[in-house]
Parts: C-alpha cells; sequence; structure tokens
C-alpha cells in the first residue's frame, strides 16, 4: 500500500467516533459491540485487490451499510452502526481473494446483497463448483446462490425451466452445461432452438438462404457457444452435425435421442409451440428452457407459452423451475438497478391483462 494510501486511511481513523479505545477491540474480527470490529488481513493478501482501485470496493461497503473503515497495520477498523456486517463482508471478500478469484465490482456487489440477507458467500462454496472450462482455459463456475441452484437442477433433472430477468446468465449456463456433458460422453448432440418472433411470417423479404434470413435471431446462442468452445471448435462441430442452431419452427416433428436441448427466449413460444418443443424429447436427452416473462415479443392477445408451462408443469415430476432474481445479475451493476426500476413500476402500475401481449409490427 502507497504512503498516499496509508495517510488517507489514517486520516479516515482520525475523524471517525468509535466510542472506545481501538486497544480493547478483540482478535479475530469479534465485534465488542455493534459499534466496532477488526478484521485482520492475512499475510501476502493483496491490498490493492482488497480495497479496490481508488478504494472502489470500501466505497461500495459505504453504499450499502452505515460504516467507516480505516486500516491500521494488518488490521482493519470498521466502526458504525453496522460494524459487524460491514467485517463480515470484509471477511468473505478475503475468502474471494485467497481462494484465486478475482475480486471484481460485480462480485463485491453480490458479497454485500448476501450481507444484507444476513448469507454469507464464503459459506455458499460457490465458487468451488467448475462447470467446464473455456477453449482459454478459464473455469466457468455459478457467479450467484440463485445461478448454483440452477446448475445443479440442470443436473439432477431432465427438463429444466430457467426463468429469470436479463444478465442473470440463464442461456450462457446452459450451453455451458451442454458443452460439459458433451464432452463428459453424456449426449452425443446439441441443440439450441430460438423462436424467431420478431420476423414474424415475414422471413421471405430477408436476403439470402434460409440460414442467412434467421441467423440473426439465432446470434446470441452463437455467441455464447464461441465463447465457451471458440469460433473453431463451434463451426467444426456445426459442419459434422453435432451442434444444431435452428428456428423453433423446424423442431416439429423431431425426436430428439440423446441430446442436450436448450429452447432460448421462451417467452416469445405461443402454448402451441411450447407443448410441441417439450415433446420432441427422446430417450437419454435432457432440455432446458429460458425466458424472461417481463419481455414478451408476442403479438397483442397471444399468451406466452413459458407463462403457461409454469402453470401447468409445475407439479410434474422430473421438471424443475428456477426462477433467477435481481440478485443474480452478472452484467453491469446499472443492469440491476433498470430491472428494479422496471419491477418496481409495473407493480405500481399493473396493466389490464389484455394490454400485455406487444404488437410486432413497430414502425
Amino acid at each position: 500500500m502507497t504512503a498516499a494510501r496509508i495517510a488517507g486511511w489514517n486520516r479516515y481513523y482520525d475523524k471517525i467516533k468509535i466510542g472506545c479505545n481501538a486497544d480493547r477491540i478483540m482478535n479475530g474480527g469479534e465485534c465488542l459491540d455493534n459499534r466496532v470490529a477488526k478484521v485482520s488481513i492475512g499475510e501476502g493478501l493483496d491490498r490493492a485487490e482488497l480495497f479496490g482501485s481508488m478504494d472502489s470496493n470500501v466505497k461500495i461497503i459505504k453504499e450499502y451499510l452505515d460504516v467507516e473503515m480505516v486500516q491500521r497495520g494488518d488490521d482493519v477498523i470498521v466502526s458504525g452502526p453496522d460494524a459487524e456486517s460491514g467485517a463480515k463482508a470484509l471477511r468473505d471478500m478475503m475468502s474471494v481473494i485467497e481462494g484465486g478469484e478475482r475480486l471484481d465490482s460485480q462480485k463485491v456487489n453480490y458479497i454485500m446483497a448476501l450481507t444484507g440477507k444476513g448469507l454469507s458467500y464464503a459459506d455458499s462454496n460457490i465458487d468451488k463448483d467448475i462447470i467446464c472450462y473455456t477453449q482459454k482455459g478459464k473455469p466457468l463456475k455459478a457467479k450467484t446462490m440463485g445461478q448454483a441452484s440452477y446448475v445443479d437442477a440442470i443436473r439432477k433433472k431432465d427438463i429444466v425451466f430457467g426463468i429469470g430477468p436479463a444478465g442473470t446468465g440463464k442461456t450462457y449456463l446452459a450451453v455451458a452445461m451442454a458443452v460439459s456433458a458433451y464432452k463428459r460422453k453424456e449426449v452425443e448432440k446439441i441443440i439450441l432452438t430460438r423462436p424467431a418472433v420478431e420476423a414474424g411470417e415475414r422471413l421471405g423479404f430477408l436476403p439470402g438462404d434460409l440460414q442467412e434470413k434467421v441467423d440473426p435471431y439465432l446470434r446470441p446462442l452463437y455467441d455464447a457457444l464461441y465463447d465457451v468452445l471458440g469460433r473453431d471448435s463451434t463451426m467444426r462441430l456445426k459442419e459434422k452435425e453435432v451442434i444444431e442452431i435452428v428456428p423453433l419452427a423446424y423442431m416439429r416433428g423431431r425426436t430428439l435421442d440423446n441430446s442436450f436441448i436448450i429452447l432460448d427466449e421462451a417467452q416469445n413460444t405461443t402454448r402451441e409451440q411450447m407443448k410441441m418443443f417439450l415433446t420432441r424429447m427422446g430417450f437419454g436427452s435432457k432440455v432446458v428452457v429460458t425466458g424472461d416473462v417481463t419481455q414478451v415479443d408476442l403479438p397483442r392477445g397471444k399468451k406466452s407459452g413459458l407463462t403457461e408451462a409454469a402453470k401447468i408443469l409445475r407439479s410434474v415430476k422430473g421438471i424443475s423451475f428456477c426462477y433467477l432474481k435481481d440478485v443474480d445479475v452478472v452484467r453491469h451493476q446499472l443492469v440491476k438497478r433498470i430491472i428494479g426500476a422496471y419491477d418496481r413500476y409495473y407493480k405500481e402500475n399493473p396493466e389490464p391483462e389484455e394490454e400485455q401481449g406487444r404488437e410486432t409490427d413497430r414502425k
């Protein structure tokens, strides 16, 4: 830690009113009362990563909790009404670094969200379960408890519905699990499909052959595969028909054995399409259905097949429904805030049921 940063922490320390002598604080991060705690920093732990660039991680903690923090040698003194929670969050952050994980702002925000619920990131063992490795050797893991439950359900159940807002990793984790299953020879094929809702019945006006017409609507699935397998490996497996990426309409009439099948953007299926898709499942196959029920693009009057399936199939044995929430968002922190703002608005201003469908003919 630089001399300037140490001086900055000392100024913090001089300003705070601890309410008791610092030398009375007990070892091991315990609280004397609800206003003061001490956390010992392990030898060799990267202080710069723990506190963040320009103390950005400390600022995040202070956004969530009413605390002040100051470093004294190998100890961090946490003071304020939420001192115990602040010390707990700091220890969770240290455990991330000690486990070899990168402590970024997304992870700090998630740790703070768990702390607010009285939960501990360190006790969750989220970062211990590796799904697979990317073509660059990067381990892919669940980043939140909700994601970990989703991955566990995919392992244990034959059909899993992953329902949640944008940015919660529904599709990406499903693709990672599909690649993992293929590499372990649990399945022979990976099939990814999406309803091309925006195109409706008017694909013909687009240039190119069938594949070129529908590829723009399937692009997010390609992106996930490229990230996990790499572009060259994806295209080789696609040429061998080990990987299929097709519009939902072309699934009709097929029986899919020994396959890992992913239906993405399922909120844009009709009830008929959803039933058709689910009954394509053959022996030795696994199905994952992902969608966000708040982003339905079906024409007015059409009910979402995903919403209906959640009501009809919730008690069927062998099927699991996993609901991810805004706390599971792993994109920019603003995405989480945007989702929260929309959720609050829609709760305060509910739309009549007949107005919930949206027109696809937008100018």
